[in-house]
């Protein structure tokens, strides 16, 4: 039987959680059916590290950025370090970045400036924004607003778990929605009625592994594999079969990952 091909757009394989399992991590991942999986930078004190997860496995690639908790203990990264490191050939996207203001370990100011800095490097580069936002909706709007009127940029936000409000100014905005397993947990019933409004050509799936394993693996560490189980019920929101909606979320990613070749996604 030919498995529907997924991508699983936002996991950490560089974080201790894998350690020396990152291998067989990968294989159980291809053999789910998840042709490529982009792991992402949130401190770029550590991209070696995570470029180096996306240098050694042919279908992972990467990003770079710093995530809005490590704002404030991260080495203040300007937009021209950003772009630099953005130059290697696996890296495709720039972040996380973005506002945390439910565990707020940075200051909003450090908050804010980290993520302007990050969309300044995703507008010079081309390459798109992965936008991490908890609790912060109206800041988030106010920013992505004021900062797409300065110049478009690609981009998307991740693991979405906020208001439909956001949602929609997200979507006006050009941006895409990524749901992560969050999206199968039951009490997540307001996040399916977003999602189900979201045409299908702006969606994406990921894990966010090692976090947030989707029901029937809740309580397990996360992993890509898993992409499957919420694609799986994305699918079931969205009215189409699991085929249809790998085939769609696919081709989104590759639409808004422009630097990912086709022919780097592994195919059954």
């Amino acid at each position: 039987m030919t498995l529907p091909v997924l991508v699983d757009s936002h996991c950490h394989l560089d974080f201790p959680d894998f350690g020396p399992e990152v291998e067989e991590v990968v294989a159980r991942a291809h053999e789910a059916g998840v042709g490529l999986m982009l792991t992402i930078g949130t401190k770029v004190s550590e991209f070696d590290r995570v470029r180096a997860v996306a240098e050694r496995f042919p279908y992972v690639y990467c990003t770079v950025g710093i995530h809005p908790h490590e704002a404030e203990s991260e080495p203040e990264t300007d937009t021209a370090t950003l772009v630099e490191l953005a130059k290697h050939p696996k890296v495709v996207g720039i972040g996380e970045t973005g506002l945390d203001y439910f565990y707020e370990h940075s200051p909003r100011a450090a908050q804010e400036r980290n993520f302007r800095s990050h969309i300044a490097a995703a507008r010079e580069t081309g390459l798109p924004l992965i936008v991490h936002t908890r609790d912060a909706d109206d800041d988030m709007a106010r920013i992505l607003e004021d900062e797409m009127g300065k110049g478009a940029f690609p981009g998307l936000l991740h693991c979405f778990s906020s208001s439909p409000q956001l949602a929609e100014k997200a979507l006006e905005l050009g941006l895409y929605i990524s749901l992560s397993g969050i999206l199968t947990f039951k009490n997540a019933g307001e996040l399916r009625e977003t999602a189900a409004k979201v045409p299908m050509d702006r969606l994406l799936v990921e894990t966010d592994a090692p976090y947030l394993a989707p029901i029937p693996k809740r309580g397990k560490r996360n992993e890509p594999s898993f992409v499957v189980h919420t694609a799986a019920k994305l699918a079931e929101v969205k009215g189409v079969s699991l085929v249809e909606l790998a085939a769609s979320t696919t081709e989104n990613f590759l639409r808004l990952f422009s630097r990912v070749p086709p022919e780097a996604v592994r195919r059954a």
